[in-house]
């Protein structure tokens, strides 16, 4: 075995909700550990929409995720957390009151409690099922926007009918010569105020609608595309002049070795208490995508809410006495 490495609290995901629990943890005195697949901090903020807007943080009308990413990693900072990153958690067991785990790197972990922040798991894009895809994926075909300035002054077919594909219609309409917004519906699963946006901008033809369409064939070279086929009800195709194609349809997750450690899972998701975020195994705790509970709203700053739970849920076990609570004020940071 791997020589133990002890702390207060393992986090499990470096996503924005598993930074705010170092910054919660921290505040009140508590050491942690963060283990990440990823080989970076942030998430699916910076892996899959570094430059898209988020509009619900508090005090900031609108914050770019890479943004949101750095402003948590600055806030957690002062209480030095150890990242473990391109790694995943292989085991878990109690031992003797605690929490010990071991990575795919063979670090061996030991704490007094665990807070899963994995949010979708491990994860990969829902792709359409569309004839030689694949060859277009990473020059044409993209599941993500890094850079939007790579689309700039192009013609972009964007498909899908939630927030994602609409927030990224809006925004890459900034920069864009055309968009093409393509959903099998002529309703969409986004914010209000998104749609109201949304509808704004088709008023001024920056962006089209094409509903009720789906994707049906790409055009191209077998490099970059010339045009995306969409097909109405009624078989009724359309040729869309383009230069990209941007598919919104989701994630496909996986919870991984999370499944094994019998804990109560339901779709994908760990119940939890909602008063302490507490799952059905004493001492480990789930937050932010991953939990669920009666009436969960899926939002970042629901995490946040969740996070400082678990923290204060938690300090009792790693202190040996009640918590006294006192505001962030009052605390002051380090």
């Amino acid at each position: 075995m791997s020589e133990i490495e002890n702390t207060d609290v393992i986090i499990i995901g470096a996503g924005p909700v598993g930074l705010f629990s170092v910054f919660e943890c921290g505040l009140l005195g508590m050491k942690c550990h963060v283990v990440d697949s990823l080989e970076h901090i942030g998430g699916q903020c910076i892996a899959l929409y570094p430059e898209k807007p988020i509009y619900d943080i508090p005090a900031y009308p609108k914050i770019m995720a890479q943004d949101l990413i750095a402003k948590l990693t600055e806030q957690a900072k002062p209480y030095n957390p150890n990242y473990h990153l391109n790694q995943k958690v292989m085991s878990f067991e109690k031992f003797e009151g605690d929490i010990v785990i071991t990575t795919s790197e063979n670090k061996t972990i030991r704490a007094k409690s665990m807070i899963i922040a994995a949010g979708a798991g491990a994860f990969g894009p829902n792709k359409p099922p569309l004839a030689n895809i694949e060859d277009y994926e990473g020059s044409a075909v993209f599941y993500m926007v890094g850079d939007r300035n790579k689309f700039k002054d192009k013609k972009i077919v964007i498909a899908g009918g939630g927030d994602s594909a609409v927030d990224w219609a809006i925004s890459l309409s900034e920069v864009a010569e055309q968009i093409y917004l393509v959903h099998r519906r002529d309703r969409f699963r986004a914010a209000p105020d998104s749609i109201n946006k949304l509808n704004q901008i088709v008023e001024t033809g920056k962006i089209k609608k094409v509903v009720p369409s789906q994707l049906t064939e790409l055009k191209g070279d077998g490099c970059h595309i010339s045009e995306v086929i969409v097909s109405d009800l009624d078989g009724n195709k359309t040729a869309l002049d383009a230069n990209y194609l941007l598919p919104f349809y989701g994630l496909a997750n996986d919870l991984g070795k999370i499944n094994d450690w019998d804990l109560n899972i339901n779709n994908h998701h760990i119940n939890i208490d909602p008063a302490t975020s507490m799952t059905n195994i004493e001492d480990v705790y789930a937050i932010g995508d991953v939990a669920s509970y009666q009436n969960k709203l899926k939002l970042i700053l629901t995490g946040f809410s969740e996070a400082a739970m678990a923290a204060h849920s938690i300090y009792p076990k790693v202190f040996g006495k009640e918590l006294h609570f006192e505001h962030s004020t009052t605390i002051g940071q380090k």
